[in-house]
């Protein structure tokens, strides 16, 4: 035998070995995959959040301009203005709305590790084989 041939319980102790930092680097990527998809959420719950507040404004301009277009009798100049900003507002509530959503309703399921889980274990095949 020579030296630089290895031993079968050496051989297995390698393949135990290598199999264990396989497993290390997956859980690895798997965490930072999932606080990647964390902080995509935030970002979506944010912006519905944002969504709210600013339909909450755009509500209250709206009522404000009611109260005003009665109490001044449909004396245009007053509510005309309060009339567009309102309708300004409630178009960057939709805005805020619809980007929240598509952040939240993308569908990502950790892509890179499945890749990768695919790959380590055609190359466990091959060296098992």
């Amino acid at each position: 035998m020579a030296a630089s041939d290895t031993s079968i319980p050496d051989l297995i102790r390698g393949a135990i070995r290598d199999a264990q930092d396989l497993v290390r680097g997956e859980i690895a990527l798997a965490k930072a995959e999932a606080r990647e998809e964390v902080r995509r959420l935030g970002t979506g719950a944010a912006m519905l959040a944002g969504a709210a507040v600013v339909a909450v404004i755009g509500l209250i301009l709206l009522l404000t301009t009611m109260a005003w277009a009665i109490s001044e009798g449909f004396g245009w100049p007053v509510w005309a203005g309060f009339g567009i900003i309102t309708v300004l507002t409630l178009i960057g509530a939709g805005v805020l709305g619809w980007w929240g959503m598509s952040e939240v309703s993308a569908q990502r399921y950790m892509p890179r590790t499945m890749d990768t889980l695919k790959e380590n274990v055609e190359w466990m095949r091959a060296r098992t084989s």
